[in-house]
């Protein structure tokens, strides 16, 4: 078939063929070997002449297996020959207890793919195509893939969906049918089934990072204040003997402030009353008693106001309100974990604007209202279902929560995002990520408990957000850069690689990639990813659905991969229009 090598330039040999009197098979991305003597180095086929070929070459085979790239190349005089079954199972992986099925090669009769578990799942992945392309379903197809290999039990994975659409319910509802050990669980904010489980995130887990995202805040002022708040909050919400003397310090010194104000009388009563109202003790609240010498007043009483526009008791209350004060309760203030609910929360947040005067600086009114008014619609609005948890847990129950269903250990646990606004999406899965990342850095032993984060969709919230400047990170680009150490795995599933964090994007060590079109992604993918090949970039523009481009550490050349259809198939096909229509 092969008459010799004519020429190499670079990284390319031409190579003659002879199609004389034999059926000349299509060469196109195939493999072929230069030999000589014991060298044995690896190309493919990248173009096709009249009378010969163009070959890229890949790597040298060793005695040990295969190494990427060359040190010399091959002599003129080499034997140029097609890669034999050998050759290729050192490629492209055999069976083996620790490796998995990926899909088959369509160049070579669907010879079957395999790759090392921890080569792939060790490292960020990423899969990437165009809607319709088979990320979906290649995705679950590999999860199956993995969970069906009888020697390979996985009973200790940890595999996290973010499923903004509830695609994988159908295709791994079922994995308790495969090994009764295997469950799974469907957490979600639009419950169907009996199984399924309420989406809830305890309020109290939130870090003041996380409460940032949550109400959007865009300035460091906004930190400030959230600081204040969450110390606050944790106090406000005890009703212990210590907790109540500390909030009437607080209550006491903010009334002190107010009253010194230089607003009008009815002005000052209004924000007291609304302090008192919504943080109440004992000491102060509308009925308390104010001890006078031969009288005792209401607290309420104590702010009537005279005919000069004065309170009437104002030496009296100021009598009251002093003996409440002591500045070393203020050291008790921290931030350790307390139980408290949103509206706590709330009321918290309106103390802290009220007492440390920010709604009366004209620089911070606007960023702080934004605060208030924001958080307040959550409050009433069905997004504070999310928030509600009844009862104290620390982070490690509740991750623990998480993976447990029943009291049976769930390898795959689905979050279904489908009932909220990508905004508040974004912000759950930020939110999980980092509780899952603290808990993975928190273990004595490093990667002790991988987890595995799957985003789909992962445009929507792996984006080049500004947490940067407000909050210093980026938790994805965290993770990215330093979850492999500590067991925290992204694997990116987008259609729209562009919109995705360069960071992260950089950090990432393998790729499947589906049939993409869009040229911005093309050319992004060609930017990010220096290694990656023109010749990579032209296939992925003309595959076919559920075929794929795998390339990276894991692997030892880049392939094109037929995934098989996942059985069952995830919730991602297209709408049957003829039949909705009939």
């Amino acid at each position: 078939m092969f008459t010799g090598i004519i020429k190499i330039t670079e990284n390319i040999a031409t190579v003659g063929i002879n199609k004389t009197g034999r059926t000349f098979p299509d060469l196109l991305n195939m493999h072929v070997v230069f030999e000589s003597g014991q060298a044995r180095i690896l190309g493919e086929v990248k173009n096709i002449n009249n009378d010969s070929v163009e070959v890229n070459f890949l790597g040298e085979f060793l005695q040990d297996g295969f190494r990427i790239g060359i040190i010399k190349k091959p002599s003129l005089d080499s034997r140029v020959r097609m890669i034999t079954e050998q050759e290729l199972q050192v490629v492209i992986g055999t069976k083996q207890p620790t490796n998995f099925l990926l899909g088959y090669s369509p160049l070579y009769n669907n010879y079957p793919i395999y790759v090392k578990i921890n080569d792939l799942f060790s490292n960020h992945f990423a899969i990437l195509g165009s809607s319709g392309s088979g990320k979906s379903c290649g995705t679950a197809r590999i999860i199956q893939n993995i969970f069906t290999n009888p020697d390979m039990p996985v009973y200790n994975a940890n595999l996290i969906f973010f499923d903004a659409y509830g695609e994988y319910k159908n295709s791994f509802g079922g994995i308790s049918q495969i090994n009764s050990n295997y469950n799974y669980k469907f957490i979600t904010t639009n419950r169907q089934d009996p199984t399924d489980e309420d989406l809830r995130i305890p309020i109290y887990l939130l870090s003041l990072d996380d409460l940032a995202l949550l109400l959007n805040a865009t300035e460091h002022s906004q930190m400030t204040i959230l600081e204040r708040t969450l110390k606050l909050v944790r106090v406000f919400a005890r009703k212990d003997e210590e907790s109540i003397k500390i909030k009437n310090h607080l209550i006491a010194k903010a009334i002190l402030a107010i009253l010194f104000s230089n607003k009008t009388s009815a002005g000052k009563k209004d924000e007291v009353f609304r302090i008192i109202h919504d943080t109440n003790t004992p000491q102060f609240n509308f009925n308390s008693p104010v001890q006078g010498t031969g009288f005792t007043r209401s607290l309420s009483e104590c702010f009537e106001i005279d005919s000069k526009g004065n309170f009437s008791e104002s030496v009296l209350l100021n009598e009251y309100l002093l003996s409440f004060l002591d500045d070393s309760l203020e050291e008790k203030l921290n931030n350790d974990v307390q139980y408290f609910t949103i509206e706590d929360l709330e009321v918290a947040l309106n103390f802290t604007l009220i007492s440390e005067g920010f709604l009366e600086n004209d620089s911070l009114r606007d960023a702080s209202t934004v605060l208030l008014v924001r958080l307040h619609s959550i409050v009433n609005s069905n997004n504070r279902q999310l928030f509600i948890y009844p009862d104290f847990i620390t982070l490690e129950q509740f991750i623990t929560s998480l993976v447990v269903k029943q009291n049976n250990r769930c390898q795959i646990i689905n979050i279904n995002l489908e009932g909220v606004d990508d905004n508040l999406a974004k912000v759950i899965v930020k939110i999980f990520s980092r509780m899952f990342f603290d808990f993975a850095k928190s273990r004595e032993q490093r990667a002790q408990i991988p987890f595995h984060l799957f985003l789909e969709e992962a445009h929507r919230y792996v984006q080049k957000d500004n947490d940067l400047y407000l909050i210093g990170y980026n938790i994805f680009d965290r993770i990215a850069k330093e979850g492999r150490k500590y067991g925290v795995i992204l694997d990116i599933i987008s259609q729209r690689p562009v919109e995705i964090s360069d960071t992260v994007i950089a950090q990432i060590s393998n790729f499947l990639i589906f049939k993409t079109t869009h040229p911005a992604d093309l050319n992004y993918i060609e930017k990010m990813l220096p290694n990656i090949s023109a010749d990579i970039i032209d296939k992925m523009s003309s595959l076919q659905p559920g075929t794929c481009i795998s390339f990276g550490s894991a692997f030892k050349i880049p392939f094109i991969t037929s995934m098989q259809m996942p059985n069952p198939s995830p919730y991602s096909s297209n709408c049957d229009v003829a039949a909705s229509w009939k």
